[in-house]
């Protein structure tokens, strides 16, 4: 889908829902979750969440997430079991009720990020040993790791924390048997996800996996799979290129809109942000129809006979 199509759908955004015949309603940044007595509704929407906050909203992004998580589950479903019982809608996932592990799976295949908690950051600064793994002196940015790592952080705090595996059992969060076979089937996600994303051109370059225990206390693949929303990618093609002259590699980008608001305002404090320029806007909605497009080699193709809404209501209606 070209810019210009999109700059004409600008305003036809799903902001939210309020079905009453799904169950208790929970909001999250992006979906809407409908919690029923045996099972649970989550409906993508076209939230752009940052800071904490709503910052925008991208035409076609929900339909896109969920439509990458499914391609993704498809994909990945030989590995392990997933919570997804049907999708009745381009937006929308009906999956199954289960109880989420309090911990992030973050697996991670470069030595990159600049956060505070990045693996680079980190390394930067002199650390080596990662409890999980250790790593070697003389390790440049962006450089491949000879094997994938894995980062495991905590859920449900106000600020994530990075653990070791054996901190995660220190602190009670997971049974040592437990975080071993996430460690063991995030692992081997990643696996599947580098070498299908590498036939498309893109490097996975991280990401992030959650886990959930279904009604036999058995484990299951939950929430999303290797969206633009949870893992880092880079263009294949020049990777090598950009690595050796010690440039950034090419990316799907979508800081820019982020950036424009802490240039702008102060997203953390001001109780009111400007609205975000319809290009920009634009501009990020065509990414991820394009980084849609690339992993799952097929077209994007939208209803634009009805709005988002009434073709949700009209497909949830023959459930």
């Amino acid at each position: 889908m070209n810019i210009e199509k999109i700059k004409e759908h600008i305003d036809d955004v799903l902001t939210e829902t309020n079905f009453t015949n799904l169950g208790e309603k929970k909001v999250g940044k992006v979906r809407d979750v409908y919690i029923a007595k045996d099972h649970i509704t989550l409906i993508s929407t076209d939230r752009h969440s940052s800071f904490d906050r709503n910052i925008a909203y991208v035409p076609f992004k929900g339909e896109v997430l969920n439509q990458i998580s499914l391609f993704w589950f498809d994909q990945t479903r030989d590995i392990i079991q997933n919570h997804v019982l049907s999708s009745p809608d381009p937006s929308v996932l009906v999956v199954k009720k289960c109880k989420s592990l309090p911990v992030e799976a973050v697996v991670r295949g470069y030595i990159t990020g600049i956060t505070s908690t990045s693996l680079w950051t980190y390394y930067k600064d002199g650390k080596r040993n990662f409890g999980n793994f250790t790593l070697p002196d003389g390790m440049k940015k962006n450089q491949k790791l000879d094997e994938p790592v894995f980062t495991p952080s905590t859920k449900f705090e106000e600020h994530d924390r990075t653990l070791s595996s054996d901190e995660i059992v220190a602190e009670n969060l997971l049974s040592r048997e437990m975080i071993t076979e996430v460690e063991k089937v995030a692992k081997a996600l990643f696996k599947r996800g580098q070498e299908i994303a590498l036939k498309h051109g893109l490097i996975l370059v991280d990401t992030k996996y959650e886990f959930g225990l279904d009604g036999d206390g058995k484990l299951m693949l939950i929430d999303e799979i290797h969206t633009p929303d949870s893992s880092r990618y880079w263009m294949a093609g020049s990777y090598e290129e950009c690595f050796r002259k010690g440039e950034e590699p090419e990316y799907f980008d979508k800081e820019f809109l982020r950036l424009w608001f802490k240039d702008h305002c102060d997203p953390y404090k001001d109780e009111a942000l400007p609205k975000a320029p319809p290009e920009l806007v634009a501009e990020l909605s065509r990414r991820y129809i394009k980084i849609y497009e690339i992993i799952t080699g097929k077209t994007f193709n939208h209803d634009f006979s009805q709005s988002a809404m009434e073709r949700i209501t009209n497909n949830l209606s023959k459930k």
